[in-house]
């Protein structure tokens, strides 16, 4: 897919997996190239900025001799990703309506 997914995007991507499971970094990132063409080196800066703003804790479990990092869904967090939800919802619904006019 050649189109460019917004950075917006991104964040409600990373919420959503959160929303399910915590998740180490590596782990989320491999979880939403299966769905999305995007590399680690994108999604980082998402998940730092999420952190930034309250939307994502962090804590660091023992693996292998070397501490993981894992994410979080905070409550801001969740909040955002409601309104991740209705603000798709609107853009789904007008790109719709979009390219239903242009088949008639």
């Amino acid at each position: 897919m050649t189109i460019q997914v917004p950075s917006a995007l991104l964040e409600a991507f990373v919420l959503a997996s959160l929303r399910q499971e915590d998740a180490y970094g590596y782990s989320l990132t491999q979880s939403i190239k299966q769905t999305l063409d995007v590399s680690e080196s994108t999604l980082y800066p998402v998940m730092r900025r999420l952190e930034t703003e309250g939307c994502l804790a962090t804590y660091d479990q023992p693996h292998n001799g070397r501490n993981r990092r894992y994410y979080k869904i905070t409550e801001i967090g969740l909040a955002k990703y409601k309104i991740c939800l209705k603000d798709w919802e609107i853009f789904r619904q007008k790109v719709d309506k979009l390219i239903e006019r242009s088949q008639k």
